[in-house]
């Protein structure tokens, strides 16, 4: 599932999700994680072909900064074992997974309070928070929202209908997620 938020510029998209990395890819035998991530992407809105009523090419475009609240299937439901965020993207690529103590205590007021100072987020990525102004304030007044959309998603996979492997064969390398 996918739920996308929409400012100016900046967008917030929430997706459930299943993740089995390769072993070499991580470094050390571990098990799939499921959870939610949600990421911060600049948003391009193109012009609609032919009349104004017509419908307008929305992309998506590259995400910014992007908080996973995950755990491992193997662990105790609901606790967010694996919760990190990626403050740095090269292109598509995001960069190492940051545990941050806060972040771990407690998930759901770290991601709330990152999102209610966009400006600060933007500012620790190195973009100018002066372009978003919009989004700050638009995002702000949303943010109970986008939390809403994220306890429903987590509810979601704690009860087994998000966030869960493709298929019922043993467990492959893979990403089942819109994000």
């Amino acid at each position: 599932m996918l739920y996308a938020f929409g400012f100016d510029r900046i967008g917030v998209l929430v997706s459930d999700l299943y993740l089995a990395l390769p072993s070499a890819e991580q470094g050390r035998e571990r098990s799939p994680e499921q959870g939610v991530r949600l990421e911060l992407r600049i948003l391009e809105c193109g012009d609609a072909d032919g009349s104004l009523r017509h419908a307008r090419p929305i992309t998506a475009e590259r995400p910014l900064w992007r908080v996973d609240l995950l755990e491992t299937v193997t662990g105790p439901a609901g606790s967010l074992d694996q919760a990190h965020h990626h403050p740095n993207f090269q292109g598509w690529a995001p960069g190492r997974r940051v545990f941050d103590p806060d972040l771990s205590a407690d998930p759901l007021a770290w991601v709330a309070e990152r999102l209610s100072d966009l400006d600060g987020v933007l500012a620790e990525i190195g973009m100018a928070s002066s372009a978003a102004v919009a989004d700050s304030t638009g995002l702000r007044a949303e943010v109970p929202h986008v939390m809403d959309c994220v306890s429903r998603l987590l509810e979601g996979v704690r009860s087994g209908r998000l966030g869960q492997p493709p298929g019922d064969g043993p467990v492959q390398p893979t990403r089942k997620s819109w994000l």
